[in-house]
């Protein structure tokens, strides 16, 4: 029994996220000792109030990264989001209920866009998304150059409802962000979608082999980020109560950060949606104690985060490189252990690979 969960602890599928999960209750605990009043329950759940819009966008972040994609544009969405609600909010005097769909529909439709130039052209999603980028904030200043602040009793009464867990709360967007976490948790590992990410972040030409709609996912998964940017962009309305141009700053970055710091390897086809809650858990407890502290620079934010990318991206490297060289053995990593199988004549080593491990073909190609 032990051994087993140990092989399963170790296995380089599920590593990274149990070293984030470590590393996320050793930064709690670790402030939790050092100041007073750190460990409560508020101030773990201030974690989520703060960052529930960077989970969101997170999510749909980590989905393109999964694919073997990459997308720049989701902080500028954010910002065009904030401005979009604030224009239809105090200048058209929309209805939330109105103004929502509307800006979700142009998120989504926003990241098939992109989508579709990446697949169907066969251009960098690292260029696409950078112009997606520019054009999103570009359309930001062209609306206006000023913030403007909401004054909407509806948008008021969602921003500032709390409901209660236990003797602390949470708002309306830790809500939000737990019900689309769930939701992309289902889709990922329990969808014929989430399946067809993972194969073509794992190896996109063993994907086409077995027949899989490469085409549609991949614009399904920018389209899926541009949903999430776009509700994220919501999330951070809701925070603000203000639309603004410059707002969203480095999100992309941020969210790309939390994304890979919570196991997502950024070669595709390995990582959990549940490692982005604590990546961003890590990056919110990074903030928190800088902020006990009271003495650092919230510059020294950006080094610790430099340096965890920097560390985890080691440890990807080095769980691919273990795991290529069981491949070489003529073994399939499974739970730790090597295991030799008989590979039929009749497939290639790559397409029966991605047929046993779709989330890890891409680590194990050789």
């Amino acid at each position: 029994m032990l051994v087993s969960r140990i092989a399963a602890v170790t296995d380089p599928r599920t590593l990274p996220l149990t070293v984030t999960i470590v590393l996320f209750i050793a930064l709690f605990g670790f402030g939790s000792v050092m100041y007073t009043g750190f460990f409560s329950l508020q101030v773990l759940l201030d974690l989520l109030v703060d960052n529930a819009f960077l989970l969101i966008v997170g999510i749909g972040v980590t989905f393109v990264i999964l694919s073997g994609g990459i997308d720049l544009s989701v902080g500028s969405v954010v910002a065009f989001t904030t401005i979009a609600e604030a224009v239809m909010a105090e200048h058209w005097h929309w209805s939330v209920w109105v103004i929502v769909p509307i800006v979700l529909v142009i998120g989504t439709l926003f990241g098939a866009i992109q989508g579709a130039l990446i697949h169907f052209f066969k251009l960098q999603a690292f260029v696409i998304t950078l112009a997606g980028m520019f054009v999103a904030r570009g359309i930001c200043f062209l609306i206006t150059l000023d913030s403007i602040p909401i004054t909407d009793p509806t948008f008021k009464a969602i921003s500032t409802l709390r409901i209660p867990i236990g003797s602390a709360a949470v708002s309306t967007n830790v809500v939000i962000a737990f019900v689309t976490l769930l939701a992309a948790i289902y889709v990922a590992h329990y969808s014929r979608f989430g399946r067809n990410v993972y194969a073509i972040g794992g190896n996109e030409r063993s994907a086409l082999l077995m027949g899989l709609p490469v085409a549609s996912t991949k614009v399904g998964v920018y389209a899926l980020s541009g949903f999430c940017s776009a509700l994220g962009g919501v999330a951070f309305t809701f925070y603000v109560l203000s639309g603004y141009g410059l707002q969203a700053q480095g999100m992309e970055l941020d969210a790309i950060a939390a994304s890979v710091i919570g196991g997502t390897l950024l070669t595709g086809g390995v990582g959990y949606v549940v490692g982005t809650l604590f990546g961003v858990g890590i990056l919110g407890t990074i903030q928190t104690l800088i902020t006990f502290d009271g003495t650092l620079s919230s510059w020294w934010t950006r080094i610790f985060i430099g340096a965890l990318l920097c560390v985890f991206c080691l440890l990807q490297r080095i769980i691919e490189r273990h795991a290529r060289a069981d491949r070489r053995t003529g073994g399939t990593t499974q739970g730790g252990r090597v295991k030799h199988v008989d590979r039929p004549s009749a497939k290639t080593p790559a397409v029966q690979n991605a047929i046993e491990h779709p989330m890890t073909s891409r680590a194990l190609e050789s």
